[in-house]
């Protein structure tokens, strides 16, 4: 949620920031209501304080008539500090609700755009293997391995659930550690969360829990949901709390299971585990301060090269060729300041798939969930900046793992980042 205050100060550049994150809004009349909300605060202090000075002034001896004078002005007073207590809370919520509306501020150097298509690639990491070979998608594999099975996933829960089996479960789980021991080296909390969160909490990380375009599984008769991430579980730890900036930055390494709706996702690029409704994740969380290097850039974007750099990391330990993208201001989400795709290769497709993706926040959740801090030099209390970035993802990263070693015999190579986490070197053939 950004300041009423900076939106007031910077009108043009809030309309012109909705408009390339294709979120438009009505930000003159956002203004104008916070303008009015103000006005009617001023005048509600100026009854209240000649309703106690009327208060004050019967103590002592009155005439009748002046008596019987304030009294009535006493209550014409009273009415009017209600019906201003009334207005200045209703445009306070008009206010909020129109802020909750608007998407964070973009980072200078993020492309803009509209779609994926027209997201900046900046890099690339190795070279797609040429098979000899005709290359089977994971599906396949997991078929005739017997590792992945979507006939039973879909009788017990429906389309696109599944049961992992045999070796693609200590695979699974040898991920899991591969990606939590290498955030702890790096300073990271281990962590496992809840599966399920509060609406409010769903709303404070940016995420909409309700409505025909939410993608978010509710409990019926709870008031509770499925988390789409541990971005959400892990953002809502703080939510309310006051840190030293001592304490900062504190770093997390999350584990949830993620569960999302995917409306109207299908095709072939949605083939197989590339969009279940119930996947495991390992996020990664940072709170840190707000401070602000001499040039006026953020001392937060550097938190947030790191966590980009963790992810490929990881995919090169996973010897996973892959390229890094800057997402663009119509793909970004409402939350982020900035955000970096890794899309790996998946030879089954023939092309790149997102893996991995980081965003930089800024104080955008820490307002909607009031995350603040103190300052070491003292002063008022400031809002924290919050990033998140996927370590492992592991629907997605099987299947760029198993395509990109399987073999011409069927079987399918383990990288040898993963060897000390499991008791084989290859799985299959059967």
């Amino acid at each position: 949620m950004l300041d009423i205050k900076q939106v007031a100060q910077q009108v043009d550049d809030v309309i012109a920031n909705c408009e390339a994150r294709l979120m438009p809004a009505d930000v003159a009349a956002l203004v104008a209501r916070w303008q009015a909300r103000n006005a009617a605060i001023t005048e509600l202090e100026s009854a209240r304080h000649e309703a106690n000075e009327n208060a004050r002034s019967m103590k002592g001896k009155l005439e009748p008539e002046v008596r019987a004078e304030r009294i009535v002005r006493g209550r014409e007073l009273k009415q009017q500090i209600s019906e201003l207590e009334a207005r200045a809370a209703g445009l306070a919520d008009e206010v909020d609700a129109g802020l909750r509306a608007l998407p964070n501020m973009t980072h200078p150097d993020a492309p803009i755009g509209k779609t994926d298509e027209d997201n900046l690639e900046l890099r690339r990491w190795g070279t797609p293997a040429a098979f000899d070979f005709e290359v089977r998608d994971h599906v396949e594999i997991g078929r005739d391995l017997d590792l992945i099975d979507f006939e039973s996933g879909a009788a017990v829960a429906g389309q696109k659930f599944y049961f992992l089996r045999n070796e693609a479960v200590l695979l699974d789980l040898a991920l899991q550690r591969y990606a939590v021991e290498t955030l702890m080296a790096r300073g990271f909390t281990p962590t496992i969360t809840p599966d399920l969160a509060r609406p409010d909490i769903l709303e404070g990380i940016g995420f909409n829990p309700r409505g025909e375009e939410s993608q978010v599984y509710s409990v019926q008769g709870h008031d509770l949901a499925l988390v789409g991430t541990a971005e959400i579980t892990i953002g809502g730890m703080l939510a309310g709390k006051i840190l030293q900036q001592a304490e900062l930055p504190i770093r997390v390494a999350g584990i949830s299971h993620c569960f999302r709706t995917e409306a109207g996702a299908g095709g072939r690029e949605s083939r197989g585990l590339y969009r279940v409704h119930q996947f495991t994740k390992v996020e990664m969380f940072v709170f840190c301060d707000d401070a602000q290097n001499e040039d006026g850039s953020l001392q937060s974007d550097a938190y947030h090269a790191e966590l980009l750099a963790i992810e490929e990391e990881l995919l090169q330990g996973l010897e996973i060729p892959y390229r890094v993208v800057d997402v663009c201001t119509g793909d970004l989400g409402a939350p982020a300041w900035r955000k970096f795709d890794i899309e790996a290769w998946m030879p089954g497709r023939g092309a790149y798939g997102e893996v991995t993706s980081t965003s930089n926040c800024t104080d955008f959740q820490a307002r909607r969930l009031g995350i603040r801090y103190y300052p070491e030099g003292g002063g008022k209390t400031r809002f924290a900046h919050t990033l998140n970035g996927t370590a492992i993802a592991l629907s997605r990263t099987l299947i760029a793992l198993l395509e990109n070693h399987q073999q011409a015999d069927g079987s399918i190579t383990m990288p040898k980042a993963l060897r000390a986490y499991l008791p084989f070197e290859k799985i299959g053939p059967r």
